[in-house]
């Protein structure tokens, strides 16, 4: 079971910046990815068509034999945590609790700015995630085309400078000191909401504290993979256009992992 790939799954590309963390700290490890592109955007859909993504995909990821399951999207993860955590034999990691830990840590004022997708905005994932946390105000803004520009390769330029400037307004005049970006497509437009937000606001991305995440969890069940195994192997799988994700994914994963190309895979209907 050590020798099982780490199995991760998104809506679509943006679970890869998480999936670049674990690799980055755990490269000895195997990942098995299921982006779920016949489905993406995630953020508009109704909380239970989401569930229902989800877990089928999450379903086909068991079934391979992974050994831990990451919920690399933030609206999967606040809409079938409790699910995934009831169903399935294997440890799972999600990526809103993460955040909310470095955010916390991180703030200086008190007021946090949560940035997502419809669905996770309106779940309050975060502020319900955030209510141990008394002495923070919460200040949320959905973001819902952010997602749309990313899976099409466009992070950058006035149209979607103009479109953010929109979005954080709201955030500014709160006078937010950390900004979670609560979507793993959203690390891809980190200039862009660095340079509205100004330097002096702390952007907090989940990728990094999941992986730690997952570290802590392979360690504490002794499920690493040996240090005599062969090079780790890593799959990347896609529920539609495995051309198309696998040229977006080389901008999220780096070339460096060696994405020759993504099988397509398909789920129940």
């Amino acid at each position: 079971m050590t020798d099982a790939p780490i199995g991760i799954f998104d809506s679509g590309v943006g679970g890869l910046t998480v999936a670049r963390a674990i690799l980055d700290q755990l490269p000895h490890e195997q990942v098995l990815y299921v982006g779920d592109t016949a489905n993406v955007p995630y953020g508009p859909k109704p909380i239970a068509e989401v569930r229902r993504f989800a877990l089928q995909c999450l379903d086909h990821l068991v079934e391979q034999g992974v050994k831990l399951l990451v919920i690399a999207c933030n609206t999967a993860s606040a809409a079938c945590l409790h699910d995934a955590r009831e169903r399935y034999p294997v440890p799972v990691v999600e990526v809103i609790r993460p955040a909310v830990r470095r955010a916390a840590a991180a703030t200086r004022n008190g007021h946090i700015g949560i940035i997502g997708t419809r669905a996770t905005i309106k779940s309050r994932a975060y502020e319900d995630a955030f209510a141990a946390a008394p002495q923070v105000t919460v200040h949320s803004a959905a973001c819902p085309q952010f997602v749309d520009f990313v899976e099409r390769g466009v992070t950058s330029g006035r149209v979607l400078l103009g479109l953010a400037s929109a979005y954080l307004e709201p955030l500014q005049r709160a006078q937010v000191d950390t900004l979670v970006l609560g979507c793993t497509h959203y690390p891809l437009l980190a200039g862009l909401l660095g340079l509205v937000m100004g330097d002096g606001v702390t952007l907090v991305s989940s990728a990094d504290e999941t992986a730690k995440d997952v570290y802590r969890m392979l360690t504490e069940r002794d499920l690493l993979r040996p240090d005599d195994a062969p090079p780790p192997e890593h799959r990347f799988l896609a529920t539609s256009d495995p051309d198309k994700f696998a040229r977006l994914a080389r901008r999220f994963i780096g070339p460096e992992v060696g994405l020759t190309g993504v099988a397509p895979v398909k789920v129940a209907a």
